[in-house]
């Protein structure tokens, strides 16, 4: 595959046009390879976002053309929509790995499935239906749901593309209209999702693209008193932020999608090899940078050493390099400040007494690669352990007693995702009975489809995405009483 590619589009897109920022200023996305700058991409702030409300307000007025739209209609835009990403598929994953990192074939893979999911929800948009409430013979009760509005939409660059889709899948089957600032280290991909949508046919407005910075861009959404629901996906310490922000402002619906710790537990009866693969790409799949990564792995003591023995061959073996090479595994990590917290959490890890089995260290001499790290004799207390490293590091801690594994499991700020692993039913519902966590995988891990919720406890998050239930999030219930007058 190239490594190089024209880049069509690098403006804002407000009302279906690509326009410079107010300001005129500009950055700059690099490549992460060598950290060369890929192009210079037009800084929306506050008075861009601004902008986009606007389009995004007369969009949803309630004689627009998006709002008074056949529903049907809606999904056949969103399904053409889906057939141009499906015919520029190595356009849009020769981009996203040119500005991501991540590997063609594992792009290739995330827009495959970001057409499944945009499918999946292009379907809905004729099935949110209202119900009738029994409530006396002198009143007709009915509910309808409606789009909640305009909505803010915040996304991450470790999977820039496919929480694209995410986030505009409900809002559009809903008939919501929206602006998006996608992470400033990989706004290309949005950029040209834009392009398409304009393409496909949806009107101007609905759908507006704004990158920029967090603090100034990101700000300015979750503080705009005209936008009715953010979304946000990232980190918890910027979730705490934008709810604030919410909550000062219009008090706005919020959901967040955010960081993780999860746990995977291997029990002494599995097959030891095969525990040992899931294990291994539950945590370095995307290169690590995933936020429901098994980024704790328990281990039976009884097959504690065996398993070490798999998971540092499978660490050894794994590839890192040029991303476009059909033969790599690994490419490398987004950018220098995620090489410095993962290498300090690494540090600390050694520091601590953790047994480094492979790995350890940063490779190459330019762009941003992290050898795959794999640690044994890791203890509850200790940093790699608790915090979320978000790079190539397998963390493997030794557990007795299925009690005693659910109560260290759950010893954690975050419940995003869980794994168990054992061919004992018994073991297997009652650890999925007693995690807290949103998601858990028996005997698998990642097992992400469109139809299911996935969403967070505790601190990783507020609501849900993807199903049914991430429709929810774009909706407001109206309840219409009628009373029925009695004949004379």
């Amino acid at each position: 595959m190239p490594k190089q590619v024209k880049i069509k589009y690098t403006q804002l897109f407000i009302d279906n046009e690509f326009v410079d920022a107010v300001s005129g200023r500009k950055f700059p996305t690099k490549n992460p390879v060598n950290d060369e700058v890929i192009a210079l991409i037009s800084e929306g702030d506050k008075a861009d976002v601004d902008k986009a409300v606007d389009a995004a307000k007369r969009a949803f007025d309630r004689n627009s053309t998006w709002r008074q739209m056949n529903p049907y209609i809606r999904g056949q835009l969103m399904h053409k929509l889906a057939d141009l990403i499906t015919r520029d598929l190595d356009y849009i994953a020769t981009l996203e790995t040119l500005d991501n990192g991540k590997t063609y074939a594992n792009a290739v893979d995330d827009i495959q499935a970001s057409v499944a999911f945009l499918r999946y929800y292009a379907g809905w948009c004729d099935k949110i239906q209202g119900s009738t409430i029994p409530t006396g013979d002198t009143k007709v009760t009915l509910t309808q749901r409606e789009p909640i509005g305009v909505v803010g939409q915040i996304i991450p660059w470790n999977y820039p593309f496919m929480m694209l889709i995410w986030k505009w899948g409900p809002a559009l089957a809903t008939g919501c209209t929206l602006i998006l600032k996608p992470a400033e280290q990989t706004p290309l991909t949005a950029l040209y999702a834009a392009a398409l949508a304009k393409e496909a046919g949806f009107p101007a407005g609905v759908v507006n693209v704004i990158p920029g910075y967090g603090p100034t861009a990101g700000a300015a959404i979750a503080e705009h008193s005209e936008i009715r629901k953010v979304s946000f996906t990232g980190s918890t310490e910027i979730g705490h932020i934008i709810m604030a922000a919410a909550a000062k402002s219009n008090l706005k619906r919020v959901s967040l999608e955010l960081g993780g710790k999860s746990p995977l537990v291997i029990f002494d009866d599995a097959d030891v090899k095969e525990a040992a693969k899931i294990a291994h790409d539950a945590i370095f799949s995307n290169h690590g940078q995933n936020c429901c990564a098994g980024s704790r792995t328990f281990v039976h003591s009884k097959i504690y050493d065996e398993f070490i023995k798999h998971a540092k061959q499978l660490a050894l073996a794994r590839k890192v390099g040029d991303p476009f090479n059909s033969e790599t595994d690994q490419g490398p990590q987004i950018d220098q400040d995620m090489v410095d917290k993962i290498m300090s959490l690494i540090n600390s890890g050694k520091q601590e007494g953790a047994i480094v089995e492979a790995g350890g260290n940063r490779t190459g001499n330019t762009g941003y690669f992290v050898e795959p790290t794999v640690f044994s004799n890791v203890t509850d207390d200790m940093r790699i352990a608790k915090e979320e490293i978000f790079g190539p590091v397998q963390t493997i801690l030794k557990f007795d007693t299925l009690d005693e594994v659910i109560e260290r499991a759950n010893r954690t700020n975050y419940g995003l995702a869980s794994g168990v692993i054992t061919k004992d039913i018994n073991k297997a519902l009652k650890f999925a009975q007693a995690i807290e966590a949103g998601s858990v995988w028996v005997n698998c891990y990642d097992a992400i489809t469109p139809q299911t919720p996935f969403g967070g406890f505790k601190r990783s998050g507020i609501g849900r995405e993807l199903g049914e239930e991430g429709l929810k999030e774009y909706l407001e219930i109206k309840t219409i009483s009628i009373k029925i007058t009695k004949e004379n």
